[in-house]
């Protein structure tokens, strides 16, 4: 890092790549100038890259702007750059992948149309009331419908609805505080895997509503997803949390 005089602050300059869904490294040049009242005052951010438009470095530095707003009078800048390794795909609106399938959407087609589904894996619930009810909320908002679903130590989230709700619920899940650690301080969801993010299919039946279900064997599990017409899904993403 570069360091200012105090009446200046400090400037970071950061580099990091970031393994793109459609197999293309991205190596973002992020720089950070920290005012000598930070984390009171948010950081000017400036972002730089060969790989990515002008316009989409532009998307990026505002993303990054609007992360930081959530952790004001906070150290933030470690949280950022984790924030937009994990985002990034979203952000510059590259075209997605449909699971573990190599076929891609063509770059004629809008990613946004059409219904999307997502399916999440959470290590734990601390304070699962609390929890669940902030999931639920979240879900009513987004308009999202699907299932939070619990199966012994098993944790998973199905969602269904438009794109953009779908990544907004993400953006929610990893950077809200909505656990408790083992002190039982308030922190954000650190232990969480999207196992799957794609366009529902024909094949597939939409969920009316958003529903909390605790299943007590693997068939009741199963049996969900087949009603959905999502037994390719549950096959190849569940058994796996098994082991």
């Amino acid at each position: 890092f570069l360091y200012f005089p105090e009446t200046h602050g400090i400037t970071f300059r950061i580099q990091i790549t970031v393994k793109e869904l459609l197999d293309t490294d991205v190596l973002l040049k992020l720089l950070f100038h920290l005012p000598v009242n930070y984390p009171s005052t948010l950081p000017d951010i400036s972002v730089n890259s060969d790989q990515l438009t002008r316009a989409q470095c532009k998307d990026v530095k505002d993303k990054l702007l609007e992360q930081a707003k959530k952790h004001l009078s906070e150290p933030m800048v470690h949280d950022l750059i984790l924030w937009i390794q994990q985002h990034l795909k979203y952000v510059i609106k590259q075209p997605a992948t449909v699971c573990n399938e190599k076929t891609t959407l063509s770059k004629g087609t809008s990613t946004e149309d059409g219904i999307w589904m997502l399916l999440l894996h959470l290590d734990h619930m601390r304070a699962k009331a609390k929890y669940v009810k902030t999931v639920e909320k979240w879900a009513s908002d987004l308009r999202l419908t699907g299932r939070l679903m619990f199966l012994g130590k098993i944790i998973l989230i199905l969602l269904q609805g438009d794109r953009s709700s779908i990544k907004e619920y993400l953006i929610l899940q990893k950077t809200s505080k909505v656990d408790v650690d083992s002190s039982g301080k308030k922190c954000r969801e650190k232990m969480i895997s999207v196992l799957c993010e794609t366009k529902v299919q024909s094949q597939c039946k939409r969920f009316q509503m958003f529903e909390v279900k605790e299943y007590s064997t693997l068939d009741e599990l199963q049996k969900e997803f087949d009603a959905a017409g999502l037994a390719t899904l549950f096959s190849e993403f569940v058994p796996p949390l098994l082991k």
